[in-house]
């Protein structure tokens, strides 16, 4: 299952850049064996400044055909870490991609939110965007690390 991340805005170089190239990099090296990944990072910016519709036609269209798509919200579920790690594999038996999506700093337009498979919360506190690629992406390696019973996830 090939995993896109769509999000707005560039990251500039500096600590969240780095960390969310070496968590990405973790969790292809360890979903592999469970057919996740590879992952890839897809930047999308509204120049003209349309605001969120604008920038939900960008995310939509950075879409891969067919995927699952998951929005990154404060609205949408709460998940343990073990449990994120089961529906990542249950994703995977699907047989079919996975997009995650995460908007800029006004969030996401209400319309795509109610298009997307699935929404997924960091809990109630709203995080910055940038921020959001680094949980991503060490939750995304923390669940390929679950799914191998490595010993990096301690309950």
């Amino acid at each position: 299952m090939k995993i896109t991340i769509c999000a707005v805005g560039r990251m500039r170089a500096g600590p969240e850049l780095e960390l969310t190239q070496d968590y990405l990099t973790r969790f292809d090296r360890t979903g592999r064996a469970r057919g996740l990944g590879p992952t890839r990072l897809l930047e999308v910016e509204d120049k003209k400044g349309g605001g969120m519709a604008a920038e939900a036609t960008l995310l939509t269209r950075a879409v891969p055909d067919g995927a699952l798509v998951c929005v990154l919200d404060e609205r949408g579920q709460v998940e343990p870490s073990p449990a994120f790690a089961k529906r990542l594999g249950r994703w995977a038996d699907q047989g079919r991609d996975l997009c995650f999506v995460i908007g800029g700093a006004d969030g996401l337009d209400p319309a795509l939110r109610e298009r997307a498979d699935h929404a997924l919360s960091f809990g109630a506190m709203v995080w910055p965007h940038m921020l959001v690629r680094v949980m991503l992406a060490e939750q995304l390696y923390r669940a390929a690390s679950i799914l191998a019973g490595s010993p990096y996830h301690r309950t």
